[in-house]
C-alpha cells in the first residue's frame, strides 16, 4: 500500500482506500455482507487472485475489514471478510459514487462485466411496496446464481443475495440497461417487456413494487414519485 505522503485526511483516506479494486471490495462487503475469498473474487471479474489477496491484505492493516471464522454448519476453518465500523463508514462514499456514476451508467456496452446483485442500490433507492396489507412476497431480479432477492412485506423492502434455497414468487431477467432502466423509472413495465424484460411466476408482484396495473401486456405506468427516497442513485 503505497503513500501519497501529504499531510491531508482526503490523501491518508486515499492511502488505505484509493487503489484500484480497494472500493470496489468495500461494494461487495458492503452488499454480501462476510463473505468468503472465492465470493468476492465472482463478484470482481476482472481481478487476478494475488492482486485480490494483497488488497485484502492492505484493507486489513487499514482497519477496514477483518478476517472472522465462518459460523457453524461451515468447517472452522474457513475465513470470511468482514467489513468494521470503520469500512462501514465508507458506505456514504458509496452512495455518492453511485449518484455521480450513474449517468455514465446509462448505456450497456457489451462485453462489459455485469453482476444482478449490483443492482442493490438502485433497488433500494426506487422501489417500494406499494401494498403494505399484501402478504408477505418475494422477487428475483436475475438467478439463484447471481441474483438479488427483494422482499416485500408490510410497507417495507429489503434485498438480498439471492439464496438458493429460496423459490421466489416471481423472477424477472433481461438486459442489464433495460433492468436499470425499469428500476429507476426511465422505463415503464410495459417498454421494459418491449426492450427483453422477462418475467415468470406471479406478474402482479411487479405491479405491487412498482405501484402499476401489471396485466398479461405489462401495460402501465409506476405510480407514486420516480425520485429515490435514499441518495445515490441519479437517473
Amino acid at each position: 500500500m503505497r503513500s501519497y505522503g501529504q499531510y491531508c485526511a482526503i490523501a491518508k483516506a486515499l492511502d488505505v482506500v484509493g487503489d484500484r479494486w480497494s472500493l470496489l471490495i468495500v461494494r461487495e462487503l458492503w452488499y454480501r455482507g462476510p463473505s468468503r475469498f472465492t465470493d468476492l473474487r465472482g463478484g470482481l471479474p476482472g481481478i487476478a487472485t494475488n492482486l485480490l489477496t494483497t488488497r485484502l491484505q492492505d484493507l486489513e492493516r487499514g482497519e477496514v475489514l477483518v478476517r472472522v471464522s465462518a459460523p457453524p454448519p461451515a468447517p472452522a476453518s474457513t475465513v470470511l471478510y468482514s467489513l468494521t465500523d470503520r469500512g462501514r463508514e465508507l458506505r456514504s462514499v458509496l452512495t455518492s459514487l453511485a449518484s455521480f456514476g450513474a449517468p455514465l451508467a446509462r448505456r450497456y456496452d457489451e462485453g462489459e462485466h455485469f453482476r444482478h446483485h449490483w443492482l442493490h442500490m438502485p433497488v433500494m433507492a426506487y422501489l417500494r411496496d406499494h401494498d403494505p396489507n399484501g402478504p408477505r412476497k418475494c422477487l428475483r431480479v436475475g438467478t439463484a446464481e447471481d441474483g438479488l432477492d427483494v422482499l416485500v412485506c408490510a410497507g417495507d423492502l429489503s434485498v438480498s443475495i439471492a439464496d438458493a434455497s429460496v423459490t421466489p414468487d416471481a423472477q424477472m431477467t433481461g438486459p442489464p440497461d433495460t433492468l436499470v432502466a425499469l428500476i429507476n423509472g426511465r422505463h415503464t413495465l410495459a417498454e421494459a417487456r418491449d426492450r427483453g424484460l422477462e418475467v415468470t411466476g406471479d406478474s402482479s408482484l411487479l405491479g405491487r413494487i412498482w405501484g402499476a396495473s401489471e396485466g398479461p401486456a405489462g401495460a402501465g405506468r409506476r405510480g407514486g414519485s420516480t425520485e429515490p427516497q435514499t441518495a445515490g442513485v441519479s437517473k
